[in-house]
């Protein structure tokens, strides 16, 4: 018999496995332009507010489940928004910059919060009796898991078969299903909610249907609806169906946008409340664009406003005369417009240029110049208001006529800014002299322009102070030859002191009214043959022809002996008289000794003229040349400052030439160590006196001429030629006598004294070597001195 051995069956392992059905949210896709669902191509103004709510995230769970949102940006960018994970709303958190970044990417997300990663720790079994149950701290959620799906593995305790050792084992899924209990409060879904209502949508229209689901799947209790506030009475919810609809006409109701509070309530299988929710309905009444800007005066809508102003108000004033209000009664952006005003540009600004629903218009000087009486006494704007954002761009328009009045802002001002007037030197006193003219633009008294006169030559002349006419002083003697031109100022000024300046001149037209006059050296001329002498008579009138001359010989006798040029007065002896035998022939008393009558004669209207007597004594060259200081007198007698000029000019001559040799010898002597002292110096002897002969020329009539010699001084002893090695100078010689001067003509010999001085070397330090007493270099010197020295007496020859 074989004997054996069971084992007893055991549990050995036990996995648990958790399975869960489960699938994923989703966002809702409302389309491009929504402002809730996936944010899919979302647009936003640049100017948005920061804080503003600009968005909704919408989504779902297939499940039901609750979801939450969630954004995110690249690293490398701004976060620009924020989102409620609970709501989905989402806000601008930072300020926008078109210019800076024109697209922004964001990641949005959705999830239902579940964990699929179960651990399949929440089961325990027990090995021996094989009961399942729940560990402890573990919990079941039906709302997350509605059923558990756990493996059991049951193994025996195993043995040898066929010499190994074998375990035997057995797996099963047990599946635990979860009940729901009431523990979860309803939920909304679809949230938020959003309501659109036209103005003209009539009452009782169904506005948008809120849906609620309890909470608790397994077992929903009955739910009912309800407005806690936001309503203002103007939308009701039918508590079954979750149903909002509106109660009142739109067009009557004052807000734009309506936040309801609906709640969700639980009603039990007992009939008494459970659990409640609450979510916010935005409800916005959406307004039609059925009213244009409308303008309004004090008495309502007004198309025309009128203003009184002074031209050139101060810049940035405002016209507080006009009361100007527009409006609008369109809601939201149809109610949104631009105002502007049409009319002269730059001279006014309007504010504000962008109105919502109503404003105030305020119009603002922008440009004071323009605001000018002169130019414009009234000036006409349209004020313009237009829509903005709307296709229909309804738009108003209203007048705005300013009037304006004058002030004093314009200076009288010349036609001209100089006058030229010429009048007659002989013009009596009040005369007329020339007629100013001065506009101001300015009107009423502010125009009115005063004349005055001024300056350093108005004081022979008035000036009218109403109409500008200038005249002469009553007592006024006009003289073009002292005064041929004035200048002299006229102020224009008005009432209140402004005022402008013009010059006016005055020339005076010259009348012949002075007779030529000969000069004080015109009674004697003298006239050598062959040579014209000339006249000359001056007019003092100050303008041609008045004060050209015309020359003529009235009488001389005989009449065949001068011709005379009429323009420039020279005189001079016909072509037939060559001599002075022929001269001798014709005159009355031999002499060549002539009387003219001759007359200056101007070229004025009328004419004046002067008649004088003219000497004339007539000599030839051969007279002339036998004594060049004769001729030299008669050709300067009639010019006697010519004479002295000729004169003054050999004196300056002389002095220079004489400076010249001085400075030479003084270097010369300075290069040489030799310093000139007194010496004397004697003259060569002469072989005889010399005499110099003059012979004064009067008309052929000589006379015999004074005659003069010149003689040397007796030898001096003092003279030393050779002593220039002396250690000592010599004494100084007596001083020669004054020269005695003859009584008479007959007695002509006078003496010319001489300067006497020597020349000695200068006085060296040292004692120099001996050296003979004429050495080469200083006779040389001496010699040279007395030559230039005699060749300056010999050459001495003056004709007096």
């Amino acid at each position: 018999m074989r004997r054996g051995r069971w084992a007893a069956p055991a549990l050995e392992l036990l996995f648990l496995c958790l399975a869960q059905a489960n699938f994923a949210p989703y966002f809702f896709d409302n389309g491009v332009g929504s402002t809730n669902g996936n944010m899919a191509l979302f647009s936003l103004p640049e100017d948005t507010p920061v804080g503003s709510h600009v968005y909704t995230l919408n989504g779902t769970d297939p499940e039901g489940d609750p979801v939450s949102y969630h954004i995110s940006f690249d690293p490398s960018a701004r976060s620009v928004f924020s989102v409620d994970p609970n709501f989905g709303n989402i806000t601008l958190i930072e300020e926008l910059d078109r210019e800076r970044e024109d697209e922004i990417e964001a990641i949005i997300s959705i999830s239902d919060g579940l964990n699929l990663n179960t651990h399949a720790t929440k089961f325990a079994v027990d090995r021996h009796s094989g009961v399942l149950r729940l560990q402890a701290g573990a919990t079941l959620d039906y709302e997350k898991a509605r059923a558990h799906f756990v493996t059991v593995v049951a193994k025996d305790g195993g043995g040898r078969l066929r010499g190994a050792d074998v375990v035997f084992s057995a797996t099963t899924t047990v599946t635990v299903n979860v009940e729901d209990v009431q523990d979860v409060a309803p939920v909304f879904v679809g949230t938020p909610y959003y309501g659109y209502v036209y103005e003209d949508t009539l009452p009782g229209s169904e506005v948008l249907t809120v849906v609620a689901i309890d909470g608790d799947r397994g077992r929903p209790n009955r739910l009912v609806y309800s407005l806690v506030n936001g309503s203002d009475g103007a939308f009701e919810i039918n508590e079954t169906s979750g149903v909002i609809f509106v109660t009142q006409s739109p067009a009557q109701l004052r807000r734009e946008v309506y936040e309801l509070h609906v709640q969700v309530t639980e009603v039990s299988l007992a009939g008494s409340p459970a659990a409640q929710a609450m979510v916010s309905v935005t409800v916005r009444i959406v307004d039609l664009n059925n009213h244009p800007p409308t303008f309004y005066g004090e008495n309502g809508p007004q198309n025309r406003f009128e203003l009184s102003m002074y031209e050139h108000p101060p810049q940035g004033e405002i016209l507080r005369g006009l009361k100007i209000t527009v409006n609008d009664s369109d809601q939201g952006a149809n109610a949104k417009f631009n105002l502007r005003l049409v009319g002269p540009g730059g001279i006014f600004r309007v504010v504000p240029q962008t109105v919502l629903n109503e404003a105030q218009v305020t119009i603002i000087v922008e440009n004071s110049a323009a605001i000018d009486f002169e130019k414009s006494k009234v000036l006409t704007f349209k004020l313009l208001a237009i829509e903005v954002n709307t296709p229909e761009k309804f738009s108003s328009t209203a007048d705005v006529v300013i009037q304006l009045l004058d002030t004093n802002d314009n200076v009288p001002k010349f036609t001209s800014h100089y006058y030229i007037a010429r009048i007659p030197e002989n013009a009596p006193g009040g005369s007329n002299v020339v007629a100013v003219t001065a506009v101001d633009p300015d009107t009423g008294p502010w125009g009115e322009v005063k004349y005055a006169i001024y300056g350093s030559g108005a004081d022979l002349f008035l000036i009218h102070p109403s109409t500008g006419i200038i005249y002469t002083q009553p007592w006024a003697s006009l003289d073009a030859e002292a005064t041929a031109r004035y200048n002299f100022y006229v102020k224009a000024e008005d009432m209140e002191g402004r005022s402008s300046l013009a010059e006016v001149f005055v020339t005076l037209l010259d009348v012949n009214d002075h007779y030529p006059q000969f000069g004080k050296n015109f009674q004697e001329k003298t006239m050598v043959l062959g040579t014209p002498v000339k006249i000359e008579a001056t007019d003092q009138d100050a303008e041609e022809p008045n004060n050209l001359v015309d020359y003529s010989i009235t009488h001389v006798e005989p009449v065949n002996v001068f011709d005379i040029d009429a323009h420039t007065g020279e005189i001079w002896l016909k072509n037939s008289i060559r001599s002075l035998d022929a001269l001798h022939n014709i005159t009355p008393n031999g002499d060549c000794t002539w009387s003219l009558e001759v007359q200056a004669k101007d070229r004025g209207s009328p004419s004046f003229s002067t008649t004088a007597l003219l000497k004339i004594d007539i000599t030839d060259t051969e007279t002339l040349s036998r004594s060049p200081m004769a001729a030299f007198l008669m050709q300067t007698k009639d010019n006697p400052m010519k004479a002295v000029g000729v004169l003054a000019g050999i004196m300056a001559v002389i002095v220079a030439i004489t400076v010249l040799i001085s400075t030479a010898t003084f270097w010369r002597n300075k290069s040489n160590k030799v310093l000139p002292v007194r010496r004397v110096l004697r003259k060569r002897p002469s072989p005889a006196p010399r005499s110099v002969r003059i012979e004064w020329l009067k008309f052929r009539r000589t006379k015999t001429a004074a005659k003069f010699a010149l003689k040397e001084d007796a030898p001096n002893e003092n003279c030393n030629n050779n002593s220039l090695g002396s250690s000592l100078p010599p004494e100084a010689p007596a001083p020669p006598p004054p020269p005695s001067i003859a009584p008479s003509t007959g007695a002509a010999h006078w003496t010319v004294p001489t300067v006497s001085g020597s020349l000695t070397p200068q006085q060296p330090r040292r004692s120099p070597k001996p050296q003979a007493a004429g050495s080469p270099s200083q006779s040389a010197l001496v010699s040279e001195l007395r030559q230039k020295f005699e060749k300056k007496n010999i050459d001495k020859k003056t004709y007096f």
